[in-house]
């Protein structure tokens, strides 16, 4: 068994940051394991430009963007281990992993973060009745065999869902000669950012029809067409509202679902709404020394926010590992054994603190972090979150128990658009028994 100081599973955008930002702070004992064949993740089927505005200051594809964080990572030499799956994660950080030159190994880790990513939702979960023919694509899979395989799925393509992944994918058909005849998205609205819509649709004309879904797949060996109908406030099927596409291929971008089955076997808390791990202000879960970040945390629109919060995480695990070190070191001096009680020894942190807990209500669905111990955040935090609905000239309202100490009006809330608060220490140490902290939709 093998100690390293701090273990990331996942070697996407989340994992390179997160490695870069750990090294950074002065952890030399640095692995990363992925599972693909190479450093990058998603961003090296994502050969579109508009990466890299917030981080770099410039436009930059998805492998360009990778690139960058991948050069960082030899330049600093960060160990990594490519083609390793893992298997477990236990709550004392052994990592168990296995690829073809180590075999299945043991890796012991004094801190953990998670940057393993998402997964599109399957089609199992949408109950579309019909058979199940060829032709039948989630968009990522889709994208990554025009990007990287140089396959063309279909000639004739209908997208269910408006999904970022779905509008991009609707423009890269295109450009590669399909013909994209509909995108059909069961909500009112888009899950998509808007200048996905304008970029990827409006301009390419294709029609993009709300509150639509599949409700019929016409073919045995091959798509032939499906039907789609008008589904009312309830997402039921409106009868009569059917209308019949021809085509050979149907993509689905119906949403996207944080890859967290290690971390639920280690016993991570789990937020229902994200469907991500739980964490404080440090992006720390539940479980002492475990972080977590990117999109297995919650499903980011824009990878720049990804790397930031990616970049946190090493830092606050950098700072973890550091305080344990001191705390072992203390004991050493002292010729005393290293106490056992968890709540007392594993980082040196002082645990007595009560965390005070983000609410999201009336419109925020969630807000990460999801608590926040005041002693331990920096001078400024970002919270970021996602509305449930569509919201027009209104506000986003963040109260101190019952005071209102942030007040921004914004003309569009969108569900596919994440939004983010500043919030500053000095203001926490302004409400010394402050109880709980609310984030609200609300109008002029």
């Amino acid at each position: 068994m093998k100690d390293y100081d701090i273990v990331i599973i996942g070697g996407g955008p989340a994992g390179l940051a997160a490695a870069v930002s750990a090294r950074q702070s002065g952890i030399e004992s640095i692995l990363i394991l992925e599972r693909d064949k190479e450093l990058g993740g998603i961003l090296n089927q994502c050969i579109h430009n508009g990466f890299g505005l917030h981080t770099f200051k410039e436009e930059l594809t998805g492998p360009e963007y990778a690139d960058r964080f991948i050069r960082q990572v030899e330049e600093l030499q960060i160990a990594y281990k490519l083609n390793t799956m893992v298997m477990e994660i236990g709550q004392d950080k052994t990592v168990t992993a296995m690829n073809r030159e180590d075999g299945l190994f043991v890796i012991r880790a004094e801190a953990v973060i998670l940057a393993m990513g998402c997964r599109e939702r399957p089609r199992g979960a949408l109950n579309i009745p019909g058979y199940r023919p060829a032709g039948i694509y989630s968009a990522g899979t889709a994208q990554r065999l025009v990007n990287m395989e140089g396959y063309m799925p279909g000639r004739e393509v209908v997208i269910l869902g408006s999904g970022d992944i779905g509008l991009i994918m609707a423009r890269r058909m295109t450009l590669e000669g399909a013909k994209v005849k509909v995108v059909a998205e069961l909500m009112p609205y888009s899950g998509g950012l808007k200048r996905n819509i304008v970029q990827c649709l409006d301009d390419y004309g294709i029609p993009l029809k709300l509150s639509h879904t599949v409700v019929d797949i016409k073919g045995k060996e091959r798509v032939e067409g499906v039907t789609l109908a008008r589904v009312d406030e309830k997402n039921k099927p409106i009868p009569g509202t059917e209308e019949y596409y021809d085509c050979d291929t149907l993509l689905l971008s119906v949403g996207l679902i944080p890859e967290n089955e290690l971390s639920r076997g280690m016993g991570v808390a789990i937020n229902p709404v994200t469907s991500g791990p739980s964490v404080n202000e440090s992006l720390e879960t539940n479980l002492d020394g475990v972080f977590a970040c990117g999109n297995v945390l919650h499903v980011h629109d824009l990878v720049d926010y990804v790397s930031e919060e990616a970049a946190a995480a090493g830092r606050n695990a950098a700072a973890y590992v550091k305080a344990a070190a001191d705390v072992e070191s203390e004991a050493a001096d002292k010729s005393t054994v290293k106490p056992t009680d968890e709540k007392t020894v594993e980082s040196g942190i002082a645990y007595a603190e009560s965390a005070v807990p983000l609410i999201a209500t009336s419109g925020v669905r969630y807000t990460v972090p999801s608590t926040i111990r005041v002693s331990h955040m920096d001078e400024k935090l970002t919270v970021r979150f996602r509305v449930g609905g569509v919201y027009k000239n209104c506000f986003i309202s963040v109260y101190f128990d019952d005071e209102r100490v942030v007040h921004r009006k914004k003309q569009v809330f969108a569900p596919g658009e994440m939004e983010e608060v500043r919030l500053t220490k000095e203001q926490f140490l302004q409400y010394p028994d402050l109880a709980a902290v609310t984030f609200r939709i609300e109008e002029g």
